[in-house]
């Protein structure tokens, strides 16, 4: 890892994702990126690309600048420091293409790193497809991989058995460190999954928000989402057997969610009506 600088953060959390197999509809890595547009943050620190990436799956980038010279970007992970002044804590968000080397190394060197900015909570985010519809709000799932972090934070404990990404070795040597580390996973369906969801962005977002129980900014967020649902709904439209799926996805979601329903979420949502007023 390539250290540029060691700022003063405050309590700091720390929020992951990458892109790649954990990144279903671009959702989780367009929220990370969505958070350092409306936050700008300073670039602290770099992953060596000659390290943990093979180039011949993420292949470097060439590119002119205004005077014709050639340059080549390579692919890495880089971790920014945001200031937020205005919440109890600062950040530290990790973004990049999902490594594919040294998976070991590569969660040592960034576990290093929280420790030495002491870090209080790690934070991954992912998105996977799923037989969900797209007219329905966007689940998110919030799962600690510890029974004991799952208990003491208010999360689910994950059951998952199978292949793992990066994420899932984060969240393991998180709590080998003693670092609390906890999951959200939004849900989005996977007949829409060509193009990045906005609308799975902005669920994790919220889920976010509600899991630090604070204000995030949504900036453009909801009317990208709107926009994206719309467009879901045109395409299936033009389609009479994805339009035909669609509604048996939604007669099911429906029928799940009714005995479940309580005043639960619409709690949730009067919470994050009164932070955002509390912040404008």
């Amino acid at each position: 890892m390539e250290i540029l600088d060691i700022p003063a953060l405050r309590h700091p959390r720390m929020i992951v994702a990458f892109t790649g197999w954990n990144d279903a509809g671009e959702a989780a890595s367009g929220a990370v990126d969505h958070l350092l547009s409306q936050w700008p943050g300073q670039r602290i620190a770099e992953m060596e690309s000659e390290e943990f990436y093979d180039f011949q799956v993420n292949r470097p980038q060439v590119s002119l600048t205004e005077s014709k010279m050639r340059t080549i970007s390579w692919p890495n992970a880089s971790i920014f420091a945001v200031q937020t002044p205005h919440l109890p804590f600062d950040f530290l968000i990790v973004q990049g293409p999902e490594p594919s080397l040294k998976w070991k190394s590569f969660v040592s060197d960034l576990l290093d790193l929280a420790d030495d900015l002491d870090v209080h909570t790690v934070i991954t985010l992912g998105a996977l497809l799923a037989d969900v519809p797209h007219s329905r709000p966007i689940q998110v799932t919030g799962s600690a991989a510890h029974p004991e972090v799952a208990t003491r934070l208010g999360m689910e404990i994950s059951h998952y058995q199978g292949p793992t990404g990066i994420l899932g070795v984060i969240q393991e040597g998180a709590y080998r460190r003693g670092v609390d580390c906890i999951s959200l996973w939004s849900a989005l369906p996977h007949y829409a999954s060509a193009s990045p969801s906005p609308k799975a962005t902005l669920a994790l977002i919220n889920a976010l928000e509600d899991f630090l129980d604070v204000s995030l900014p949504q900036g453009e967020l909801l009317e990208s989402a709107q926009i994206w649902q719309s467009d879901v709904d045109e395409l299936a439209e033009q389609d009479g057997d994805i339009a035909e799926y669609v509604k048996a996805l939604e007669d099911s979601k429906d029928a799940q969610d009714l005995p479940s329903a309580t005043g639960d979420e619409i709690a949730r949502e009067f919470e994050r009506y009164l932070r955002r007023r509390n912040v404008e």
